[in-house]
């Protein structure tokens, strides 16, 4: 439940950022009234999946899944350009975000590092 929460919150995070960029400085009431709300959505959602998902981890998956769909939705909407090499980053962003998903928590821990800590001998 809590990756979902925070995929869920970092789809907030990508419509607050378009709200940001179409208020035009929260010089409009539309567009900044959804990126208040938006931003207090993306960030309790964030919060709570950091109780159970390292916050390392988290933060890095919540950005990355944001930046991704906010640059994916500028292109969509022809607010951005869409070249080759803007899809093959995007690809690497959803694939790091992937990857930090599949790694194991401890994958980082010796066996002598229960507590994540490198041991000096």
């Amino acid at each position: 439940m809590p990756w979902i929460v925070l995929l869920i919150s970092a789809v907030f995070e990508a419509i607050w950022a378009t709200a940001l960029g179409a208020s035009e400085g929260l010089r409009h009431l539309g567009p900044s009234v959804t990126f208040l709300v938006a931003l207090v959505v993306s960030m309790i959602g964030l919060g709570w999946a950091a109780k159970s998902i390292p916050i390392g981890t988290a933060y890095a998956v919540w950005t990355g899944t944001g930046a991704a769909l906010t640059v994916a939705y500028a292109m969509l909407t022809g607010t951005e350009t869409v070249s080759f090499w803007k899809v093959v980053c995007l690809l690497g962003i959803i694939g790091a975000v992937v990857g930090l998903k599949l790694l194991p928590e401890d994958a980082d821990s010796s066996p002598d590092d229960s507590e994540g800590t490198k041991v000096l001998s």
